[in-house]
């Protein structure tokens, strides 16, 4: 990788690297020297420029969407940081915010600044009891030193940060679904338009940012939007955590600038597959279509690349599957976990979660027949693009993917009875 030096993940492993005199010594807050010298709109210029993505998942450009909040307006602007880090596969935000809480509270600084927002709040998975504490603790920390609060080193701009623990709801990973919940109702996603930028947090304008998006915001500040731009590819600028786990010799998590061979990421971070040839990849969480053995000969780990490849980038948490993975229990694994977080709201959704898992349980008790795969395969395109969030899509495109290239995994069941293959996911 050259001199690539981390940006997010660069006091991992430093003693107390969660404490503001350890984030201090190693150039934290250095940032806000340059904000404070800009306007907020040269702030979201500088952004733009970089390239930098939304690292939710959705992969929108973070600089345009601050832009979209409404200028010169009578309501309060707010920040939201989604910390709800719940799709299956993914682990890299709640390390970030163990490891560094400071890094999330500067990028929050710096986007409050650029949309003008003076009241921002970390919506944080309800379980992740340990980094809600180092959340607060490195607020309080900030604050005492005059980097929150009132007349922020000596600016004129005042920031105050709450950290808002939520119930550990999926659908609450959906940013209207978390403001829903935010404001103490029902964690379910409102009907869009009007978009948060316009009409979000108490009926104010807000902007949604998951932790990676925000923590990136510092170092492109300091160091250049050119600068971070040149990293990684020319669509798919800058660097990313990526996670890989399953069926590999090493399990983990590296920064890295966008663009390297999956199956170089594979072999050189995970130290190759565990326990046989490998079968498939989920590469950005769970709800992101499977990859056979094959596709992932050419992909690269880039936005485009991945969609060219017909799947998404998603969180960039690698799921790697040997040959001896039974794809079937592994869907069901996914069908059993969508239909309990459906939220209900929309009856695609309620009730096709709801028949895909029981479907698929058919099928694996030797009961169904190609008969269930097809009524599985027809209830997923009455799912996708039919309800009010992304979230029947979400359970759709594993479900068509999985059956439609490991269809045999599935058939083997037909005939009641049938044996598992040797060593599969249970």
């Amino acid at each position: 990788m050259g001199d690539f030096q981390p940006q997010l993940t660069k006091r991992f492993g430093m003693k107390d690297s969660h404490k503001l005199k350890t984030y201090l010594e190693s150039g934290g807050y250095e940032s806000l020297k340059k904000l404070f010298a800009m306007t907020p709109e040269q702030v979201t210029e500088e952004v733009k420029a970089s390239g930098l993505k939304g690292r939710g998942g959705a992969g929108f450009s973070a600089g345009m969407k601050w832009g979209f909040v409404p200028k010169g307006g009578a309501k309060p602007v707010y920040l939201v940081v989604n910390a709800d880090e719940g799709e299956p596969g993914t682990f890299t935000d709640r390390f970030m915010m163990l490891h560094d809480p400071h890094l999330l509270v500067e990028g929050i600084i710096c986007a409050s600044y650029a949309i003008g927002c003076h009241t921002a709040y970390i919506y944080v998975r309800g379980e992740f009891l340990e980094q809600i504490k180092r959340l607060e603790a490195a607020i309080a920390e900030a604050k005492e030193a005059g980097y929150l609060g009132k007349a922020i080193q000596g600016s004129n701009f005042d920031l105050e940060i709450w950290v808002h623990r939520g119930a550990g709801a999926y659908i609450c990973g959906e940013e209207t679904g978390l403001i829903e919940s935010l404001e103490g109702k029902k964690g379910q996603p409102r009907i869009k338009p009007p978009f948060p930028a316009i009409v979000g947090a108490f009926g104010c304008p807000t902007i949604v940012n998951n932790v990676k998006t925000l923590a990136s915001v510092p170092w492109i500040l300091a160091n250049g939007a050119k600068a971070y731009a040149a990293l990684g590819t020319p669509e798919s600028q800058g660097t990313h955590v990526f996670g890989i786990s399953g069926h590999v010799n090493q399990t983990g998590m590296w920064e890295l600038p966008f663009g390297m061979p999956m199956m170089d990421f594979i072999r050189d971070y995970g130290k190759g597959v565990k326990g046989g040839a490998l079968k498939a990849v989920i590469p950005g969480g769970s709800s992101c279509p499977v990859l056979t053995a094959k596709e992932c000969e050419d992909l690269t780990l880039t936005y485009e690349s991945m969609k060219s490849h017909g799947t998404m980038f998603g969180t960039g948490c690698v799921t790697v599957m040997n040959e001896h993975t039974d794809m079937a229990k592994v869907l069901k694994n996914l069908t059993h976990f969508y239909r309990d977080e459906s939220c209900g709201q929309c009856t695609p959704c309620r009730e096709g979660s709801a028949w895909e898992d029981r479907l698929l349980k058919k099928v694996l008790s030797g009961e169904g027949s190609e008969k269930e795969l097809e009524l599985m395969l027809e209830t997923c395109d009455n799912m996708e693009g039919k309800t009010i969030c992304v979230f029947s899509s979400a359970l759709a495109f594993p479900v068509r993917s999985f059956i439609k290239k490991f269809r045999p995994d599935f058939e083997k069941y037909f005939v009641k009875g049938a044996v598992s293959v040797p060593g599969a996911v249970s």
